[in-house]
């Protein structure tokens, strides 16, 4: 049972309602600086992830690769279009701001900006394989404390409308979840701790992200998590025999 997956749709929903009803009350500061610790949080869960990684060469090797590859068919490009396709499917039931003070292309973007932020994140993907893979839900049920909070302060400022995107985001997930189970059997422990690293290298890239202090292509590093694996493998069965 998907329970990490499942708990992180709820923490959207549930975060989201709570935001709508308590925005109010938020001021600017605090939403700024509780992001700062949401940023935080993220990057501390990427070296979390990073640390039992096996092999380092194959890993970083996957990041290039994956995150080349990524730039050059415009991957980021495709999850933003894919997350227009979803907002326009939202905005027929739900339309304009809660309170008020955004215009609507203001809102349209900031929608986009969180359908990509829940239902397509490096950090959501990688923790719905890693639950279908080894069965590990902690990765999704730490990101879901992290997105309760988000979507109550996007609440804050959009409305209802950020409860709404945990539908899509459960079904993203619960794909992922699903077709993790398929993969698994293939794996060994190297390439799933090598997995879980390159996962944690996409929080990690986040948090920075989140904190604004440098915007990593982070939609376009998403790729690098179907590369590690098989490069992992190849690393381990092929070159390192060859360096010993």
């Amino acid at each position: 049972m998907p329970i990490g997956v499942i708990i992180d749709a709820l923490s959207v929903l549930i975060g989201g309602i709570f935001g709508t009803i308590a925005g109010k009350y938020m001021s600017e500061n605090f939403k700024k600086q509780i992001n700062m610790i949401f940023g935080a949080c993220s990057m501390g869960m990427g070296i979390y992830a990073i640390a039992p990684m096996k092999n380092m060469p194959a890993v970083i090797f996957a990041l290039i690769i994956g995150t080349g590859f990524g730039l050059i068919i415009h991957f980021g490009d495709g999850v933003n279009k894919g997350a227009g396709l979803m907002q326009r499917g939202i905005s027929k039931f739900i339309h304009g701001s809660e309170n008020g003070k955004m215009s609507q292309e203001e809102f349209m973007a900031s929608v986009v900006t969180i359908i990509v932020l829940f239902c397509a994140s490096g950090t959501g993907i990688y923790g719905a394989l890693t639950e279908g893979m080894p069965g590990d839900a902690s990765i999704l049920i730490s990101k879901a404390i992290l997105d309760f909070f988000t979507a109550a302060i996007f609440a804050t400022n959009l409305g209802a409308v950020v409860s709404v995107i945990a539908v899509p985001q459960f079904i993203v997930l619960f794909i992922l979840y699903l077709i993790a189970g398929y993969v698994f059997p293939l794996t060994t422990p190297a390439m799933i701790a090598d997995f879980k690293a390159a996962g944690g290298f996409l929080m990690l890239a986040t948090g920075f992200r989140m904190v604004q202090v440098k915007m990593f292509p982070t939609a376009d590093m998403i790729p690098a998590m179907v590369f590690v694996m098989p490069i992992s493998w190849a690393w381990t069965n092929w070159i390192a025999p060859l360096l010993k």
